[in-house]
């Protein structure tokens, strides 16, 4: 009689064992599902785990445990901005931008549902299309730049840029013969607010394809620049690379020397320049920019920007629409307009903008690998951070 006992408590300790593997596993696979897909997608999820009941008999018996999940679907908030993302892209890109908007998704926009601008200078195709539409939850507008946004103006010698091109590619500066690269940086500096389908909206949040959202972002930054009387917003600066940009800086001096009526006296100048005055190539890292497209329309702006296309430093060189936008917004807002979003995790290859401390429990990025703290001599986020704030 004990001894039946004692086999029946073996056998009923080793099938609890048994089952409680192969949950285990189960689970872990779950969660590297779920880690994988955004929530907006996980309409439905099923798991079943059998389970094997052995009497002191040695009958078996198989039971089936079914659980179904419901994941509802986040209603839009009361109030939103009038606010869309805008992202440059091409259709080879739908790869890498698909995994991005899922991030962005779930992070996000599943409970906000703001729209999404895609813009090319071809026009897209049909699958891009389909594919986008249908993993995202706001509207999806799809332009096609107009061919004078995307071509040379005819003050710039093209001979003279083919030779620009050349000569930097040779000497191994980035991007340095990329044609294609030089107009992107053209038309990201002066011309995607000005393409139609933005024509309706107050504010912008840029995507690239690749980019990575490590955090939770449980507020709405559009509304936080709005009530807060925020102009631009970034996540990410570091100094340019100066092969790209040799007469930039002369160029923009050149510029507030013309126009000092322009330049309002509290500025955000000391960002871009050292103690001496000189330019420091310092720059936000335009590939995330949350901003005001009045800003950018403003007539201060495209008057600076009109300055830089006429001197031909986007074909001659290759000035980068970070270091034109940085300059634009240093001369024209002051530090209380600009906004570091240090609690928005996120990536472009190489570098990682990621919470510190508490906002850091929301996140899967490491905030060691922040540019600030992995790199400080390159980061400039801190030196903007240290600024005092401007005498209104």
């Amino acid at each position: 009689m004990a001894r039946a006992y004692d086999l029946r408590s073996i056998l009923f300790v080793l099938v609890a064992f048994v089952g409680a593997v192969v949950v285990l596993r189960d689970l872990r696979y779950d969660f590297a599902f779920v880690g994988d897909m955004r929530a907006a997608e996980l309409s439905r999820r099923t798991q079943e785990v059998t389970a094997t009941m052995t009497s002191t008999v040695m009958q078996t018996e198989k039971t089936m445990v079914t659980e179904t999940i419901q994941v509802a679907s986040d209603p839009p908030p009361a109030e939103k901005a009038n606010a869309a993302f805008v992202i440059l892209t091409r259709n080879k890109d739908l790869k890498d931008l698909r995994e991005t908007l899922v991030q962005l998704e779930d992070r996000f926009n599943r409970r906000y549902k703001y729209p999404y601008v895609f813009l090319n200078n071809e026009p897209f195709s049909d699958t891009f299309k389909e594919k986008i539409q249908g993993m995202v939850s706001g509207e999806c507008q799809f332009g096609l730049i107009p061919e004078e946004h995307w071509s040379y103006p005819e003050y710039i010698d093209q001979t003279r840029a083919a030779e620009a091109r050349k000569d930097m590619q040779d000497r191994k500066v980035i991007y340095g013969g990329n044609e294609s690269y030089r107009h992107m940086c053209r038309y990201e500096s002066g011309f995607f607010f000005r393409h139609p389908l933005m024509d309706q909206y107050k504010w912008y949040w840029r995507v690239e394809p690749g980019v990575k959202f490590g955090c939770e972002i449980d507020y709405d930054p559009f509304l936080f620049m709005e009530r807060n009387n925020k102009k631009y917003g970034f996540t990410i600066s570091i100094k340019e690379v100066i092969e790209t940009i040799p007469t930039l800086w002369n160029t923009t001096m050149d510029f507030m020397n013309k126009h000092k009526e322009m330049i309002p006296a509290a500025n955000l100048m000391d960002f871009v320049t050292d103690k001496k005055g000189d330019y420091n190539r310092c720059h936000f890292w335009s590939n995330f920019e949350i901003g005001s497209l009045d800003f950018l329309r403003s007539d201060q702006y495209m008057a600076y920007f009109d300055h830089l296309d006429r001197a031909g430093g986007f074909f001659y060189e290759r000035w980068g629409d970070a270091p034109v936008h940085s300059l634009g917004v240093s001369m024209f807002l002051n530090k209380n307009e600009v906004h570091w979003f240090e609690d928005i995790g996120y990536f472009h290859g190489p570098l990682w903008n990621c919470p510190k401390g508490e906002a850091n429990k929301k996140c899967w990025c490491s905030e060691e690998e922040s540019i600030e703290i992995k790199n400080p001599a390159w980061s400039c986020t801190l030196n903007f951070k240290d600024l005092p704030a401007p005498k209104l």
